[in-house]
């Protein structure tokens, strides 16, 4: 079963970058659609970005388009989110997972704490 790590999170200023990494174990290349999750205080998880196997973004949510860039390296096993112009409002724990349909598909990790303050 594929285990998935998150790393990356930390303390930012609005308007800072952070680039999170979730690298991929426990299976040899690995190449399933992949997403970034998050979920905020007092808030429901929610998708913020979907990759293709092959390295094609497939969705952004709204409230991130044009700020962050989801990306992926399949020879490292691991999915990137690359966040800029941070807002208070990003702050959240970040989950990785395989998707289907946008929706979650497998046993979540750990998550990364981001916090963004003004």
């Amino acid at each position: 079963q594929v285990q998935l790590v998150e790393s990356g999170g930390g303390l930012v200023q609005a308007g800072g970058s952070l680039r999170l990494s979730c690298e991929a174990s426990g299976r040899r290349n690995f190449a399933a659609a992949m997403g970034w999750f998050r979920q905020g205080p007092g808030k429901e998880r929610d998708v913020v970005a979907t990759i293709s196997g092959q390295g094609i973004p497939v969705y952004y949510a709204d409230s991130v388009k044009g700020r962050f860039t989801i990306s992926r390296d399949n020879a490292k096993n691991t999915v990137y989110l690359q966040m800029n112009s941070l807002k208070p409002e990003d702050t959240a724990v970040y989950y990785c997972n395989t998707v289907v349909a946008r929706r979650a598909s497998g046993p979540w990790g750990q998550g990364t704490q981001v916090t963004v303050s003004l």
